[in-house]
């Protein structure tokens, strides 16, 4: 029983684990996606600024150029972070799984002892019974 107890707050706390995992991983992504986007403004406030839109133009401003691989970068960091937020994911759902199938397991063992001392105390009552009846 206590083993068990033990077991239980272990799955509890791997499951709470990946919880927070998954969490992170979504923050970083909004993070990356906001930081895109304030990336994007600058990008276009740079090349409003200097009338140049072409990249490949000889003036093109070097800060815009330089917002724009940054934020390509972002792009390719918020992708790949989709990756690893679905293997998360995964985990999650197994470590929850595992945390259920424990319980479930207790919550039997439980109501097959709640049944044994039903039953237990029904025999000692017929047994009380009959022997009132029988003096």
């Amino acid at each position: 029983m206590k083993s068990r107890d033990t077991l239980i707050r272990l799955r509890r706390f791997q499951v709470d684990e990946k919880r927070r995992r998954v969490a992170q991983i979504e923050m970083m992504m909004a993070d990356f996606n906001r930081m895109v986007v304030e990336l994007d403004r600058e990008v276009a406030h740079e090349e409003a600024r200097a009338g140049i839109t072409d990249i490949a133009h000889f003036a093109y401003p070097t800060y815009a150029r330089a917002a724009a691989n940054r934020r390509d970068n972002m792009r390719q960091s918020a992708l790949a972070l989709e990756g690893q937020l679905a293997e998360a994911k995964a985990e999650l759902g197994e470590a929850f799984e595992e945390l259920k199938k424990v319980e479930i397991l207790e919550d039997r063992e439980r109501s097959a002892e709640r049944a044994a001392a039903g039953v237990r105390e029904q025999a000692e009552m017929d047994a009380i019974g009959l022997s009132r009846a029988r003096a």
